[in-house]
């Protein structure tokens, strides 16, 4: 008898209804963010009126996807044999909001979380939110989460009104989060004011391409600024195989050692490519290509590769099939589908 494998997918996105009805004012409003793109097709459309029926990414019905999380999604994880969802609250979180509306409504959403994780212990665990743009009130959010709530990590949505981690004055959570030894999962959200020029047109603002250009401009930012010699304890995961990162880590690690010598660039302890080994993990969310993953594990190492869905905004099977026919070893597959992500995210093992 062949034992069954367990599946634990890493990047699962939900949302709570008073988050949607605040991304649908944003969606109405004069916002200017090419975040818009997105929550205007998703959220613009709630209530089902004003919005003359659903177009866009609301056609494809994301929406009931990220709020009904012990129904339909439970059915689709027992009919493809996914195990477990870790759970973030989904794209652009709370971030788009106003410091107090976005404390207020981060802590209400891991509030939720924590309730659907002990009634379902088995099926979900979750990932916190927080509002980085009160450092202050996000570091005690932060401690609740994970000593009161008992949650397993955090999730942060790329750039904050266009500021990113290497600022020092979002240091605090980074200092939380090493403190608490909690991954700190950085997902996309569409490119910041200075960035989203080219990436309007042609669906180029979100998954196509601009995601992965804002985490990883992100994540460069953050080894080029010596971020990891501040906290060299810190663990932080990216998605979609890494936002690209690992093919183009030669080169990073060629050009910050030009820069740093001829003084473009601070002086770090370490290179891009041994912060990137030593302080990252990657998931495989929406990047179901097996010549793809096996770079990734010979580049970053097995035990730095989660396997992911990217539900709802990626269909299960697929992602499934796409890991149970990868070229590995079963003692790798074993990693890839849950061990990683038990060590990574603290999640007892069964």
């Amino acid at each position: 008898m062949v034992k069954k494998i367990r599946r634990i997918a890493t990047e699962e996105a939900f949302s709570i209804p008073e988050i949607a009805a605040e991304l649908q004012k944003v969606a109405r409003g004069p916002s200017s963010s090419l975040d818009k793109l997105l929550v205007k097709g998703i959220y613009d459309a709630l209530g089902g009126t004003e919005a003359g029926g659903a177009s866009g990414y609301g056609r494809m019905n994301f929406l009931e996807g990220l709020l009904d999380i012990e129904g339909r999604r439970l059915e689709e994880m027992d009919e493809f044999g996914v195990d477990m969802h870790l759970l973030s609250l989904t794209a652009p979180g709370v971030q788009m909001f106003d410091a107090d509306t976005a404390t207020e409504l981060a802590a209400l959403a891991n509030d939720r979380l924590a309730e659907i994780c002990r009634r379902h212990p088995t099926r979900f665990c979750g990932l916190a939110s927080f509002a980085p743009h009160s450092p202050r009130r996000a570091v005690r959010e932060m401690e609740r989460a994970m000593r009161v709530l008992r949650l397993n990590g955090f999730i942060l949505n790329s750039h904050t009104q266009g500021e990113y981690l290497d600022d020092p004055k979002y240091w605090p959570v980074l200092e939380a989060a090493e403190a608490l030894d909690a991954c700190l999962y950085i997902h996309p959200r569409a490119a910041s004011d200075t960035l989203k020029g080219p990436m309007q047109d042609y669906g180029m603002d979100s998954a196509m391409w601009g995601y992965g250009v804002e985490v990883g401009t992100h994540v460069v930012r953050m080894m080029a600024a010596g971020v990891f010699d501040r906290f060299p304890n810190l663990k932080v995961c990216i998605g979609h195989m890494g936002e690209a990162i690992p093919f183009w880590i030669w080169r990073i690690t060629f050009m910050n050692s030009r820069a740093q010598r001829i003084d473009r660039a601070p002086k770090t302890k370490l290179t891009m490519d041994e912060y990137f080994r030593r302080n990252f993990v990657v998931t495989t969310s929406g990047v179901e290509d097996h010549l793809a993953l096996e770079y990734t594990i010979r580049k970053l190492g097995i035990d730095n590769v989660l396997w992911a869905i990217d539900y709802p905004y990626q269909p299960t099977g697929p992602a499934v099939e796409f890991m149970d026919t990868a070229p590995v070893s079963a003692a790798e597959r074993a990693k890839l589908y849950h061990q990683n992500a038990e060590r990574i995210f603290h999640i007892a093992p069964w």
